[in-house]
């Protein structure tokens, strides 16, 4: 009997069965039929891809006929600082559109686990083309904090949470969806989207950079600091230059940048307090001579 059997022997493990550690006793009811519905979402997913497998061409044709809507384009880039200047590039809510398009993929976010005691949460987001069975996924820690101007801020409420996994959870849906879609397919869908935004659904150019000062007006940015953003007069503006400040205005919104980081305040200089220099003194002479009594 050699060491390895008389230590079997010794735990009460026959020989003849392996070890088994980390199994729970008993499975409930529920688990065992989520279990079992898991299994059969895959299975039917797959023989489903196989039997209706996506036509190229009528993907095109959907994916050009989505970029094509005004409300798509408006929504498909994202915004944001990053030293001292800004990302741009598509977003998520595009990644979402071309994978319903592009056909029998799936795709998702979900929170893994979450540790209140050190404060961050494990998520993963995953994308998966069933047909040609290209997957991906990403694996990551959130930590239950926000970037502010000074410094981390500790997140406590549930809702704040929430939304920072929410946030983080769609950043990385968006890569890994597009990591499974053809280069050129999305590629075409961004030069497409930009299209669609410089032509401003028809609209004359006139009309639609009145509408952008309109609507930075009321945010509180004025026409001197859109001009100095572009360093071009509104009479010189293109296309581009109001498609762009329509990304930044839809990102505005959504939180992804600030007002001041994309319009930053004018910087008041000490000379610009106090005035120019021998101002005052001049000012408190001419006060002297104006209160002394006159000769007589």
């Amino acid at each position: 009997m050699n060491q390895n059997q008389v230590q079997r022997r010794q735990d009460n493990v026959p020989p003849s069965q392996p070890a088994q550690f980390g199994q729970p006793a008993r499975i409930g009811q529920a688990t065992a039929v989520e279990q079992s519905r898991a299994v059969a979402e895959v299975q039917a997913a797959i023989v489903v891809a196989q039997q209706c497998p996506r036509n190229t061409h009528s993907a095109m044709a959907a994916m050009r006929e989505s970029c094509a809507q005004k409300g798509l384009a408006e929504r498909a880039f994202y915004r944001f600082p990053r030293a001292g200047g800004a990302v741009s590039g598509p977003s998520v809510h595009l990644a979402r559109e071309l994978a319903r398009c592009w056909g029998n993929i799936q795709y998702g976010v979900a929170e893994l686990r979450r540790d209140d005691e050190y404060g961050q949460s494990e998520m993963q987001a995953w994308a998966w083309d069933v047909q040609t069975n290209a997957r991906s996924s990403l694996t990551f820690i959130v930590p239950h904090k926000r970037d502010v101007k000074g410094g981390p801020k500790k997140l406590e409420e549930l809702r704040d949470i929430y939304e920072n996994n929410a946030n983080n959870g769609a950043r990385r849906l968006r890569e890994v969806i597009f990591s499974v879609l053809p280069a050129w397919f999305v590629e075409e869908a961004k030069d497409l989207c930009a299209k669609t935004l410089q032509d401003g659904g028809g609209r004359p150019l006139a009309q639609r950079v009145a509408d952008a000062v309109h609507a930075f007006e009321g945010i509180g940015i004025t026409v001197d600091q859109m001009e100095q953003k572009v360093s071009r007069k509104t009479e010189k503006w293109t296309e581009h230059d109001v498609a762009q400040f329509g990304v930044i205005f839809k990102s505005i919104q959504r939180g992804e940048v600030s007002r001041d980081e994309e319009f930053p305040p004018p910087q008041v200089t000490a000379d610009e307090l106090v005035g120019p220099a021998g101002e005052k003194p001049q000012a408190a002479t001419k006060s002297a001579k104006a209160d002394a009594p006159d000769p007589q």
